[in-house]
């Protein structure tokens, strides 16, 4: 038995950054659940949660570069992360972390309260005109959902005031209950609500509509050109993490995201799409990421503490 115990492949750690049951959680579990028989290899969840991702990332990058460690995280840890507080983070994004692979993508959307009566971004533009000035909600400050309400506000032209969250599940209830007029985060979190007629989601920032609700109409669409609310979930490794170890870790990510029982699961349960791309291309996603948000945010008054 002990030279079974001895042939025994060592754990794989995936480390995670956001709360249990959150979606960057949910995401990463069901990829772990099916990794394990891939990779024939047990591999675990293991929890650093706060400041925006920025705890697992800092353990990622201290980790050894032995092909045991890996971090899931959506796509605004690195980008808002660096452009936001760059000056209290110790690495750097492009050079430390090691590109993995993309996993799934998802839109994000501005939802309405029931009591506007809002339905769609026409009327949220004559409604804000009419009173003068209207608030936004965001899961947090300093994020794609807070700097996507921006972009907006400025685009129409309308005074909008951002009032963040400490996640998503308070600033719901909020608009739920009609103590803020409209919100921005993830269309997966407002869908649900919205085909239960409790919410009105009135719009995705997204070039095109998406698969996972094609009856929400995109901000283009309706005349606004903001279709940067493309958010997505990857994988990354320590640096100098082995080049043998990454080919072997997209091969089974690869396989576990083409089962259709995954992909049905993360489209029906989970609202996401699941496309791999590889470390490459993700890299190169989030060099035009990070170009495409550093002026709007130099630009924005927007002071982090």
């Amino acid at each position: 038995m002990p030279a079974i115990h001895a042939q025994e492949k060592p754990l794989i750690k995936i480390l995670m950054g956001f709360p249990p049951g959150g979606g960057t959680d949910l995401i990463a579990r069901t990829i772990a659940d099916r990794l394990r028989e891939a990779l024939g290899q047990a591999v675990i969840i293991d929890p650093k949660i706060g400041v925006g991702g920025r705890l697992a990332a800092d353990a990622m990058v201290a980790a050894p570069p032995d092909g045991l460690t890996y971090m899931i995280a959506p796509n605004a840890t690195p980008t808002f992360q660096t452009l936001v507080f760059g000056h209290q983070i110790k690495w750097d994004v492009l050079r430390d972390w090691t590109p993995v692979a993309a996993l799934v993508n998802y839109p994000i959307g501005m939802g309405a309260s029931l009591h506007t009566g809002v339905t769609n971004i026409k009327q949220l533009v004559d409604w804000t005109r009419a009173k003068g000035s209207a608030s936004f909600g965001s899961p947090g400050a300093g994020g794609q959902n807070h700097f996507l309400g921006q972009a907006f506000a400025k685009q129409a032209g309308l005074d909008m005031n951002h009032t963040p969250y400490r996640g998503t599940t308070p600033m719901l209830t909020d608009l739920l209950g009609g103590h803020i007029p409209f919100g921005v985060t993830l269309g997966s979190d407002f869908i649900r609500q919205h085909r239960d007629g409790r919410v009105k989601l009135i719009g995705i920032f997204t070039s095109q509509r998406s698969e996972l609700m094609p009856e929400i109409p995109t901000f283009a669409e309706q005349g606004f050109n903001i279709t940067s609310g493309n958010a997505w979930t990857g994988m990354w490794a320590p640096p100098r993490a082995p080049q043998t170890e990454i080919l072997r870790m997209q091969a089974a990510l690869q396989k576990v995201l083409s089962l259709p029982e995954v992909r049905q699961h993360m489209m029906t349960h989970l609202a996401v799409q699941p496309q791999y791309r590889n470390g490459q291309e993700m890299q190169q996603m989030l060099r035009e990421e990070i170009a495409y948000w550093q002026p709007i945010i130099k630009t924005s008054d927007y002071k982090p503490e």
